[in-house]
């Protein structure tokens, strides 16, 4: 389910550049991490439209939600719908990346698990 083909970055890499190698690959995101894969921030739209020449690390949004892989596809869908959530990182336990979900595959996939005659009965935004 998650994207494991996500653009990452690093906290001193020029924003210009990611976002060159971002928008080349074909996405509009970009997951900051460290050496160890830990992730850091995130880069959306917003944050990759700013000055070319800032560092990554002026540029990110620190922090971001993220997953843990045994979450319910449910639950992440719900809350990204409420957050208004486009992407979020799925990471391990030690804040690792191990990939990106995307909104619309999260709501997509709750639906098609919800047993028949169930959908939106949390709440009608992800069914």
């Amino acid at each position: 389910m998650a994207r494991t083909d996500v653009p990452t970055c690093a906290l001193d890499e020029r924003l210009g550049d990611v976002r060159d190698r971002v928008h080349a690959a074909g996405w509009d995101t970009c997951v900051v991490v460290n050496e160890q894969r830990v992730v850091l921030g995130l880069l959306r739209a917003t944050e990759l439209s700013a000055a070319p020449d800032l560092r990554i690390e002026q540029a990110m949004r620190p922090g971001p939600s993220t997953f843990r892989p045994f979450v319910a596809i449910e639950e992440m869908a719900r809350f990204m719908v409420e957050h208004d959530l486009e992407t979020s990182p799925i990471t391990t336990s030690d804040g690792k990346l191990v990939g990106l979900l995307r909104r619309q595959d999260a709501v997509r996939v709750a639906g098609e698990t919800r047993p028949a005659g169930r959908a939106g009965a949390d709440t009608g935004e992800v069914a």
